[in-house]
């Protein structure tokens, strides 16, 4: 099995450069909008289809080099395959897919390679270290990013997980909005942090919407990354807490399947921002890549009733979850927090279930984007 990492590669162009890698960003974009009118007329996104059907000519309208070409015929399908009840439409400056043949690396790692319209150019990179050491093992495709004036490789890494460690119990874990992760071991992960940095951006997100000059829109643009980073920073810091502390006991980690549960529960009108805007499949996906990569065994167990069952007794009663925190047993008068409740409960069923093994399983690889966390799993 492999985990596939998203690096950030930064590129430190010329102001001539940059206008070349744009100016092909722009022409490979207005080639995909073309294609996809062909595509959504043809109502296929068959790519071998529109390759045959489209390959000369997207090439001889475009200018494009062949494998520009390929690349924009693959992105056009994928988009389209995604919802054929509309036309794609793609930005002058949207990201566009490099693959091996259109870039490479040069002199270890400090400099790369691409293709622009007009050819070759070699220009200087800054990678971390974090991602450093994982582009010098495997390197994949990548996707040329143009983000706040700047230009990027977002490069997708193969890297082998950890050898799996066959667990000795399992570390329940709870997921909620007041407390985004609560463990079994009684430590709470608190989302007050999150719920006062999302209150703040609401009430500015609504003025600048009343207000809706183009400084407003382009102040809202800004204010939506903000908060996607400050999220996926938590996740990060959470789901790494988490796993470390299994890694080091020596035990798995069992979480919640809470797929669809936005269908499922009802809260009313004035819950429903914090459900809707709950990242908690992106802490549940960063939870899953890092097991995965430590070596950690990780299950999604059924959460029915792990709020409503007592641990000590075994007796399952709505009545017994008195408020959001506290938890009194109906059968036995056992108390304790409702979260730590939830947790030990999930724990329990985690040899029930036993370990997945594949991030994929939790159907990470439908919802996880390489632009919002940065990270993939998936299994081969």
């Amino acid at each position: 099995m492999v985990v596939k990492l998203i690096a950030t590669v930064k590129l430190l162009v010329s102001a001539e450069e940059k206008a070349r890698l744009l100016a092909t960003m722009a022409r490979v974009n207005e080639a995909c909008s073309w294609l996809a009118e062909r595509a959504f007329e043809l109502q296929s996104a068959d790519k071998l289809k529109l390759q045959r059907m489209h390959y000369r000519e997207l090439r001889d309208r475009f200018g494009l080099s062949s494998q520009h070409a390929v690349r924009a015929i693959s992105k056009v399908c994928e988009v389209y395959r995604r919802d054929k009840a509309k036309r794609p439409a793609f930005r002058a400056h949207g990201a566009i897919p490099y693959d091996q043949r259109l870039y490479s690396f040069k002199n270890g790692l400090d400099r790369v390679s691409l293709l622009a319209l007009d050819g070759r150019m070699v220009v200087p990179c800054a990678v971390g270290a974090y991602h450093r050491a994982r582009l010098e093992a495997v390197r994949g495709q990548a996707d040329l990013v143009y983000r706040k004036g700047k230009l990027f490789l977002f490069v997708t890494v193969d890297v082998p997980d950890g050898s799996p460690v066959t667990p000795e119990g399992w570390l329940g874990v709870d997921l909620g909005i007041r407390n985004l992760a609560f463990d079994s071991d009684g430590e709470a992960h608190s989302g007050e942090a999150v719920l006062s940095n999302r209150s703040r951006i609401a009430k500015l997100r609504a003025g600048l919407q009343s207000t809706g000059t183009k400084s407003a829109k382009r102040h809202l643009r800004k204010l939506r990354r903000r908060e996607q980073g400050f999220h996926a920073h938590t996740n990060h810091v959470i789901s790494k807490s988490i796993v470390r502390k299994a890694k080091d006991t020596g035990r798995g980690i069992a979480v919640e399947d809470l797929t669809g549960i936005r269908d499922r529960v009802t809260v009313r009108k004035a819950q429903r921002a914090a459900l809707h805007s709950w990242s908690f499949f992106q802490l549940r996906a960063f939870l899953a890549y890092k097991a995965t990569l430590s070596g950690v065994a990780l299950v999604a167990v059924d959460p029915r009733n792990t709020s409503r069952t007592c641990p000590e007794c075994g007796v399952i009663d709505k009545a017994s979850r008195r408020s959001q925190a506290e938890f009194v047993c109906t059968g036995c008068g056992f108390a304790s927090h409702a979260d730590l409740i939830g947790a030990r409960n999930i724990a329990s069923r985690g040899p029930v279930i036993g370990p997945i093994g594949s991030a994929v399983r939790l159907g990470i690889e439908k919802h996880s984007s390489p632009q919002l966390c940065q990270v993939q799993s998936s299994a081969l």
